[in-house]
């Protein structure tokens, strides 16, 4: 099946074209166009955070665990429906609420990033991992999720666009 991405403008906008994904040619996508990519970064009610390890077929990162769920948005998408449709995708999980912390530019990957805090009260064994996408997954505390930030194994790129949520509600958090 077909990817395709609408294209945006630095300001956000979208532009009227659109770009047809293949494996690592984002970088194909012309200079100043932008396509749309959202980060969704998953809380249990009971203060854990969702880990998941991406599979070894993954044309970036591939074999890391990540703190987020996410990927590009489609043609038509906002934002928010990219998402709830990409959380539900990679976990089989429905968020009772979703709270947009930072959106960045990123000129090397001509993308557009949304990133999300997804708060859910599932039960949380009932993660559905997506075939391709991700191989695993487990839930950490507070402690063992800032020790996986600080690890050599962390995804940077994913956590720096957390870098404000994270100082301010899992660092500076009481323990």
């Amino acid at each position: 099946m077909k990817e395709i991405w609408d294209l945006y403008d630095r300001d956000g906008n979208r532009t009227g074209e659109t770009f047809e994904r293949g494996f690592g040619n984002y970088k194909d996508i012309p200079e100043g166009r932008y396509h749309m990519v959202v980060d969704i970064l998953v809380l249990h009610e009971d203060g854990t955070y969702l880990l998941t390890k991406r599979s070894d077929i993954k044309d970036v990162y591939p074999g890391y665990w990540e703190a987020s769920a996410g990927g590009s948005a489609v043609s038509g998408e906002d934002p928010l429906q990219a998402a709830h449709r990409e959380l539900f995708e990679e976990t089989g999980l429905k968020p009772d609420s979703m709270e947009l912390v930072n959106i960045l530019y990123k000129d090397t990957s001509r993308s557009l990033f949304y990133s999300y805090v997804a708060n859910v009260s599932c039960d949380k064994n009932s993660v559905v991992l997506q075939e391709g996408e991700t191989v695993d997954y487990k839930w950490v505390g507070r402690e063992e999720f800032i020790e996986y930030l600080d690890s050599d194994t962390a995804i940077r790129s994913h956590n720096q666009r957390y870098e404000n949520y994270i100082n301010e509600k899992v660092r500076n958090a009481e323990a």
